[in-house]
């Protein structure tokens, strides 16, 4: 995915600052999807007539933000974002409290007696 991406060597911004900054947006604006395979350091520099350290430097930074990752023999791809830790606690809480319903229910308890059960357990 070179289309598009660009360095203009009259720009006084660095050009690995410039390709991290546009793979960023690419990756923010949902223009590069996760898991989406980038060029390879190589192959970017040799279609924008750069240094390998220059794209290197790119890739390694957008790398450190999380933004994509590399792997030896599986090329550089742009990161799957991480599950929000709020997100992934209340999924759990809900699958405890699904478990917990589902038990309640089988031994025949009432909603308001499986709430209390619960507060009570909360605070022993």
């Amino acid at each position: 995915m070179t289309a598009g991406v660009t360095v203009d060597l009259l720009d006084p911004t660095p050009p690995y600052e410039q390709l991290r900054r546009q793979f960023a947006t690419l990756i923010e604006t949902g223009q590069l999807r996760p898991e989406d395979r980038l060029p390879s350091i190589r192959q970017l520099a040799r279609d924008l007539d750069l240094a390998t350290g220059t794209v290197g430097r790119a890739y390694q930074e957008l790398e450190s933000a999380g933004l994509i990752r590399s792997r030896r023999g599986g090329g550089t791809r742009v990161a799957v974002p991480p599950l929000d830790t709020d997100t992934v606690q209340r999924q759990r809480l809900t699958a405890a409290a699904r478990t917990y319903a589902a038990h309640a229910a089988a031994l025949g308890v009432s909603l308001p007696d499986a709430q209390r059960a619960l507060e009570r357990a909360w605070s022993p």
